[in-house]
């Protein structure tokens, strides 16, 4: 199976680790696993002041500060995993990259860092969920 974990370092995150940790079904030889990170891109004004190698460093930082961890994860479970870094709107780069990618599953959890959650899902995790045709597994 391939499958797409979309994470942000969240305490999500970590709980969708956990799930993946305690169910066996996820940890065998048979899946292909790629971990995306998806950073906000700087406004325009902001961006105008750096060059492009001074930008696409600053989001390979932030998104390896999120891979550090899943790294260590994926290695102790002895998984080979691909990362991927993208720079945009979150909901849009996952669905996109899901649907693009023909993973067979995406697997997020139901909030990540936004301070304007909503009670029941995070807002991504409702756009993710309206816009992309990949079936999602939803962390809580």
């Amino acid at each position: 199976m391939k499958i797409l974990i979309a994470v942000d370092g969240s305490a999500y995150t970590k709980h969708m680790l956990a799930y993946i940790a305690a169910h066996d079904e996820f940890l065998g030889s048979g899946h292909q696993y790629t971990a995306l990170n998806v950073s906000a891109a700087l406004p325009p004004r902001a961006s105008a002041i750096f060059d492009r190698e001074m930008l696409k460093n600053y989001h390979d930082e932030e998104s390896e500060r999120v891979f550090k961890p899943i790294r260590t994860f994926f290695k102790k479970q002895g998984i080979e995993t691909q990362f991927l870094n993208k720079v945009g709107s979150a909901a849009d780069v996952i669905a996109r990259t899901a649907d693009s990618g023909k993973y067979d599953l995406l697997i997020m959890g139901s909030h990540g860092h936004s301070a304007l959650g909503n009670l029941v899902m995070g807002s991504v995790t409702n756009r993710v969920i309206a816009h992309s045709k990949t079936p999602v597994l939803l962390i809580r």
